[in-house]
């Protein structure tokens, strides 16, 4: 396996991270790993799992059980390098909560208060929005990046159409994206994927670990895989002109 985790001059091993330093690491990861469950301590050990295979960004949804003690073990247990999140954080009380226990970021799934109190706070945020009304309004309320969510409604051709009057903004897929779909979202400009089922499985709720290691190192081997070839073609291009 090649593990992500490399040195870059964008982003530290030091205990938070600023929005444009999770932004940074994202873009080189190219990986954002979401753990729902039903079960605190097993969302925590798949969180650390997904860590020791690669995954340098982890968020722990605050829909299971325990989430935010979850989120405290994850923090005080990580690699360095890595980084634990809360998601579908909301409220104004709900990033509050997930700065307390350690989460250093925040992820949405809507158009939420939460956006606002992140970018107040200087916590990076990861918003949700479908829209291209969302994904502008979204940025204008200080979110780091935007959560493409649902992705699977419109695809990866949709999040082209999405990027021609907004290449500036930061899309990560979000939702329906498995090992088969995520180079698709690359080629169409997405800076990353999030992977909640199609990586974690029931390993959240207390599944067996082994399984989501194996996914996890395919999706660690498919980034580096395309990053290469992205670097590969870059060069070529930079070649050919230099030739002409």
């Amino acid at each position: 396996m090649v593990n992500n985790m490399t040195d870059s001059p964008d982003i530290s091993d030091s205990p938070d991270v600023t929005p444009e330093g999770l932004l940074a690491g994202i873009r080189e990861s190219r990986l954002v790993g979401i753990v729902r469950g039903t079960d605190g301590p097993a969302a925590a050990q798949a969180a650390l799992a997904a860590m020791a295979e690669g995954f340098r960004f982890v968020e722990i949804a605050l829909t299971t059980p325990g989430a935010l003690e979850a989120i405290r073990e994850v923090r005080a247990a990580a690699p360095a390098g890595c980084y634990v999140g809360g998601g579908t954080v909301l409220t104004v009380q709900d990033v509050d909560n997930v700065a307390e226990a350690g989460g250093q970021f925040m992820v949405t799934p809507s158009l939420a208060a939460s956006i606002q109190e992140s970018a107040r706070q200087g916590i990076p945020v990861l918003a949700g929005a479908l829209t291209p009304s969302e994904a502008y309004e979204a940025m204008n309320r200080g979110a780091t990046a935007i959560k493409l969510f649902p992705a699977s409604i419109g695809g990866p051709g949709y999040l082209n159409a999405l990027r021609d009057p907004f290449p500036g903004i930061p899309f990560i897929a979000v939702g329906g994206v498995g090992l088969d779909e995520a180079a698709g979202y690359w080629e169409a400009g997405a800076i990353a994927v999030g992977l909640g089922g199609p990586l974690f499985g029931d390993a959240g709720s207390g599944g067996d670990l082994a399984p989501m290691r194996g996914r996890a190192r395919a999706f660690v081997d498919l980034a580096d895989s395309f990053a290469r070839r992205t670097a590969a073609a870059t060069e070529a291009v930079t070649a050919a002109a230099g030739v002409r």
